[in-house]
Order: structure tokens, then sequence, then C-alpha cells
């Protein structure tokens, strides 16, 4: 008999099933996946580290995480500095007085929120009401239309005037010559990828890898004390109340004869045309000066039960939605939800690994 089942040998589950372990617990961890690590996974092709399901930069302001996460991998200086390609033109990201100077040719931070206000002004926009106004408050029309719209409609797969302004307000607008898209204190890439971290972490568990939870779910039930279940909260409880709407990502990987594709890490292709939202070349992540690269393109797809979900859609309906999942599971006693796909929350890694900490710890000491 195990203490805990975790479902999900990813980022949450790992750091459960680590602290838990610490502590004498007995852990069984399962995923569906071949692989542990879930979305963080990294594997090694022609010698780089590639990011499997998307770029995942490490940034945290919480010192206390960073040292944690640090105990297991070194990181690298890596900042993550993404560019713009809108139709062959180029601008930095976040925006700020590089993105400014060259589009309007403005020097100064003031000259720059002038033309932001100017631009506001004239759109007539006072209390925003969705993405489209939202970002054009922020930042005005002419960044927006080149570097905003067609980039979020491909991301989300609907008008910016039928998405909330919520989801551009953690949009960075900066008014130095700063490209570093964090604020945060902390940043970099663990050298030699994700994938060991997790090792580590699972250390002292026993893992099944290629095991579904709910082709065998009575038969995995009776095997813990508890279960930590990091999938999604609906299929859980069998969609009792309806689906939850996700956002897909297909990812077509290439290999190049080419030592260096596009000269950073990250590109976003901001036009509605590119079917594609971002190239992603990993060799940069970690400064790489291998002979070949690898480049990854990505395209955002409407999700449908069997896909790989990536962001929840966090809108009235979803919200009011997972509230009844959420109900049903803060009546269980013996099952704990946790990441993204068990909270319905988009999350970065560190807010995930805080997340988990603090359940485990509060689990902990019942």
């Amino acid at each position: 008999m195990y203490d805990y089942l975790i479902v999900g040998a990813g980022l949450y589950g790992a750091v459960f099933a680590y602290e838990a372990t610490k502590k004498g617990k007995k852990c069984l961890v399962i995923d569906k996946r071949n692989h542990i690590g879930g979305n963080v996974y990294t594997e090694k092709m022609e010698e780089i580290n590639v990011h499997k399901y998307g770029a995942h930069i490490f940034h945290t302001n919480n010192k206390e995480i960073w040292e944690y996460v640090n105990q297991f991998a070194e990181f690298n200086r890596y900042t993550n500095s993404p560019v713009a390609n809108y139709n062959g033109e180029i601008y930095n990201l976040p925006f700020n007085m590089n993105t400014f100077n060259k589009l309007w040719g403005v020097v100064t931070p003031e000259q720059a929120k002038q033309k932001i206000k100017e631009q506001r002004e004239a759109a007539g926009v006072k209390e925003p009401k969705n993405l489209e106004e939202q970002a054009i408050s922020l930042v005005g029309t002419d960044i927006y239309e080149k570097l905003i719209k067609g980039y979020t409609e491909k991301q989300w797969g609907r008008s910016a005037t039928e998405l909330p302004d919520f989801i551009i307000k953690r949009l960075p607008v900066r008014f130095t010559y700063d490209n570093n898209y964090f604020n945060d204190k902390y940043q970099g890439i663990p050298v030699g990828g994700y994938t060991g971290i997790i090792e580590k972490m699972l250390d002292g568990s026993e893992v099944k890898l290629g095991v579904n939870f709910f082709e065998n779910r009575q038969k995995f039930e009776n095997l813990a004390n508890k279960i930590v279940f990091t999938g999604m909260i609906d299929e859980f409880y069998n969609y009792k109340f309806g689906v939850l709407e996700y956002r897909s990502l297909v990812f077509e990987n290439e290999t190049l004869d080419n030592d260096n594709y596009q000269g950073n890490a990250v590109v976003n292709y901001t036009d509605r045309e590119t079917p594609y939202t971002r190239i992603i070349e990993h060799k940069h992540f970690e400064f790489g000066t291998q002979d070949k690269t690898v480049i990854t393109k990505e395209y955002p797809t409407e999700w449908k039960k069997g896909d790989e979900p990536y962001y929840p859609i966090n809108n009235k309906q979803n919200t009011e939605l997972y509230h009844k999942y959420k109900a049903l599971a803060e009546q269980e006693e013996n099952v704990i939800f946790g990441g993204r796909l068990g909270t319905y929350r988009y999350y970065d890694m560190h807010q995930i690994i805080a997340s988990a900490l603090k359940t485990v710890n509060e689990e902990l000491i019942k």
C-alpha cells in the first residue's frame, strides 16, 4: 500500500513526491506519457536540449523558490529577450524604447508616452472592455495592429474583441532600452535541461510510465491512501457538468544543417497570415555552438478531447464551470488536485513549485 498515488510526473507531481519521500512517505507516480517531466520535458537532439512542449524559461522573484530549484541543477544566465517578426520587420520585445524608436523614431520616454497617449485618445478608449481596447490603452494602435492583434488571434483562435481584457494586463511595457522580457530578479535555464531536475525529484519514488489512470481507475484508487491528481479536473469527474475548454498546440521540429538559424531563442511571428505563432531555436537557451540546429514551429489549435490541453480558456463560462468542479473537489477527503490542469489555471514554473510545496507541507503537518 502506498501513502500517495501521484497522477502525473510533471513539475507539481515531482515536487510533491520529492517532499513526501523525504518525510518517509511511500509514493507511486504514474504518467500516461512515456517520459517524466510533463511539459517541461527536454530531450537531446543533435546534442541540443530540445524543449519538447514549448519554451520554458525559469524566472522568479522568490529567493526561496530559486534556491529550492537550484539544489537540483545549475542554472545558466539566459535572459529571455524575444523578438517579433512582422512581415519581415523585426521589433524588440517586451515593448520598450527600442520598439518605440524603430516604430516611431522617438528617442525619449516622454516622446513615446506622448505618442501612445495620442493614439489612445484617437481610438477613444476610456474603459477597456476587451483585449483589443486594453491593448490599445496600453501601447496605442500601431503596436496593437503590428505586434499584438495577429499573434493573439492566432494564439486564442478568436477575435481580439471577443477576448477578455485581463489576458493582456500582464503585458510588459517599458520606457527603458531594456530587452529583458521578465522583471524577475532570478532567471535562467538549467544546464543540461529540465528532465534531469525531475529525475532527481522522483528519485526514491516508484514511477510507472505509459500508464493511463482512467483505464484502470479502480485498481489505482485502491493502491494508495491518498491520490494527488494533476490531470484535468473535469475528466476526473467524468465531465459530469460539461467540458472545460483549452487551447492546444502542435509542434513541428526541424533539424537544420546550419549552426544558427534565427540568431535568437524565440522569434514571435505577429502577422495573421503566418500560421505559426513563433519559432524556437533551442541551442540559444544554452549558448550552444553545435554545428547543427533544431528549430520548433508552434501552431495553436482548437482543443478537443484527446488532444494535449495547454492553455485554459478562463472566460466567464469556463470559470463558472470550473467552480462547480472545484466545489466537488473540496469535498474530497483523499484526493488532492494540483497543477495547471487540476486547478484550471495557467501557472508559470515557479508558481507550480510554490503551490506544490505549500500543499505538501500542509499535508505532511497533519
